[in-house]
């Protein structure tokens, strides 16, 4: 994938990526509304987005992206410092990991991941 590509849809997104990446990211997708069914799919800064409140905002979704060798997932910061001992296996950034291709992806942990970010979302609703 390279930066330069412009997308109008999620779809468009998907369709332009390489068969392997394609697949890992619909997978992708696929755990994310399996961990919250009511997830709404946006389009943002160029890669799919899933806010899990109604409404969200940017700090209220999780992005995804597809790359040559991996997908990335972006659930935040707070998402990230929770499960850091579990995703020590793999390339990480301050709100992100990359899922590289040749492995499958971690479904337990993508659902577990998805739901603390829900519940941190929902308790700041609350507040």
């Amino acid at each position: 994938m390279t930066s330069t590509n412009q997308y109008n849809s999620v779809d468009e997104y998907f369709e332009a990526q390489p068969e392997k990446t394609r697949k890992i990211l619909i997978e992708l997708k696929e755990y994310i509304f399996e961990a919250e069914p009511n997830v709404t799919e946006l389009f943002n800064y160029n890669i799919p987005a899933y806010t899990l409140i109604e409404g969200g905002k940017r700090e209220q979704q999780i992005m995804i992206a597809g790359y040559k060798t991996h997908v990335g997932l972006d659930p935040h910061p707070s998402v990230m410092e929770k499960f850091a001992e579990e995703l020590k296996a793999f390339k990480k950034g301050k709100g992100s990991v990359q899922f590289p291709l040749d492995k499958p992806l971690p479904i337990d942990l993508i659902e577990r991941m998805v739901k603390f970010r829900l519940k941190l979302l929902e308790k700041k609703n609350d507040s």
